[in-house]
């Protein structure tokens, strides 16, 4: 007989570029015409061709129990039509195939910026309250194929996690 599922929440927090920037950069709008400086994103696509697409997104709620990471490559995230979103991410540990799971934050994005995850951050999401939401996604063309390594909570924990607003 197998024990219960444990649920873990993280609370959910304020996205900024100082509090997500261990897990990579946001990026929000500036003045056409500014030159590149440290608050634009920071790509790595040298190992393939980039890939530049929208994928549309179901809602499928707050929980998850699989975390992945890309250690090939940045990825660049962003919602179209304003739409805020949700995703839960963990520090890069290029020493272990498996994310620390202390370290694991969960943060809302408001619609009217990006996110750029470091190569080797882990990442679950998107996710939303919307019934539907269109995101951009920038990564290589054979991310999905040959650069997405996933973490099981449940076999690994017995696990699943629940992003959670503040109350």
């Amino acid at each position: 007989m197998s024990a219960s599922t444990t649920i873990q929440r993280l609370q959910l927090q304020i996205i900024t570029p100082e509090n997500f920037q261990p897990y990579g950069q946001v990026i929000f709008p500036i003045q056409d015409g500014k030159t590149f400086d440290q608050e634009d994103a920071k790509l790595n696509l040298e190992h393939g061709i980039p890939r530049f697409y929208i994928m549309r997104l179901e809602n499928k709620g707050r929980k998850f129990n699989h975390i992945t990471r890309h250690i090939k490559c940045t990825q660049c995230l962003g919602s179209l039509d304003g739409k805020d979103w949700l995703m839960a991410v963990c520090p890069p540990n290029n020493d272990s195939n498996e994310p620390v799971l202390e370290k694991i934050a969960a943060f809302r994005i408001p619609g009217n910026c990006f996110i750029k995850l470091e190569v080797g951050t882990w990442h679950a999401g998107p996710f939303f309250d919307h019934d539907f939401v269109d995101f951009y996604n920038l990564e290589l063309s054979d991310t999905n194929v040959i650069d997405h390594f996933t973490h099981n909570f449940r076999k690994s924990h017995n696990l699943e996690l629940e992003m959670v607003d503040i109350i």
